[in-house]
């Protein structure tokens, strides 16, 4: 690790993918509206319908022409002058594609399998990937139960809050990109920014964050507010 190197977190949430073309959950017309989360993102709608909700993952995955929009590029091209860690609320793997090499996943990720037994055992972690996109009915992962998507349903556990708490508190500059801030535990994370970091919150529309004397919001959207960001972060790009 580049220790003399500052350190950016980067904190993403649903509206950072819309301009990729993907909908947020919680918008008007967004998945929830046509997919009830009661259907598709509880463990209670696994137990009851395991292939429906394998269906709607599989049908996620099946989005075609998704590529990283300018903002996700942006924010992997800052690892040129710092230290980045992106902790997202997305389960898609646009950062990756973009090209960060440090991305936490509070909610899961939709290019993965694991067991239903035990989702985060390591051991039954699957990737999938172009050549293998659905989870068919019945198919086992390693442990023999049914295979289910690596998603962290609605009323689980977060296990990867932990370590972006821990990334949070480490960090010389916050940036929050296309969150509300209102879906715990995720939401609580800024409380764990040192004192001293300047936050900067893209969003084009108002959040409710209280009084940060810190914070800057620059309200565009993910790739306008970025190209903006960046200008300030690395001015001779």
């Amino acid at each position: 690790m580049l220790t003399d190197m500052k350190k950016i977190v980067v904190l993403t949430g649903a509206g950072m993918s819309v301009e990729s073309g993907l909908k947020t959950f919680r918008d008007a017309d967004g998945l929830w509206e046509n997919y009830p989360v009661q259907r598709v993102a509880t463990h209670e709608a696994w137990e009851r319908d395991p292939e429906y909700v394998n269906a709607f993952y599989n049908m996620l995955r099946h989005k075609e022409g998704v590529k990283p929009c300018l903002g996700h590029l942006l924010v992997a091209a800052l690892e040129k002058k710092y230290e980045v860690t992106v902790v997202t609320q997305n389960v898609d793997d646009l950062h990756e594609r973009a090209g960060s090499t440090h991305v936490v996943h509070l909610h899961g990720e939709l290019m993965k399998a694991c067991s239903s037994r035990d989702p985060y055992d390591e051991r039954y972690i699957e990737q999938l990937g172009p050549e293998r996109l659905d989870i068919l009915p019945g198919e086992k992962a390693g442990d023999g139960s049914l295979l289910r998507p690596y998603i962290v349903f609605f009323n689980e556990s977060v296990p990867k809050i932990s370590e972006a708490a821990m990334e949070m508190s480490t960090a010389d500059i916050v940036i929050v990109i296309g969150t509300s801030l209102v879906v715990y535990p995720a939401a609580g994370l800024l409380h764990y920014a040192p004192p001293q970091a300047p936050i900067y919150l893209i969003d084009p529309n108002p959040v409710n964050v209280g009084r940060i004397d810190r914070l800057q919001h620059i309200m565009k959207g993910a790739s306008e507010g970025m190209r903006q960001l960046t200008g300030i972060l690395m001015p001779e790009e």
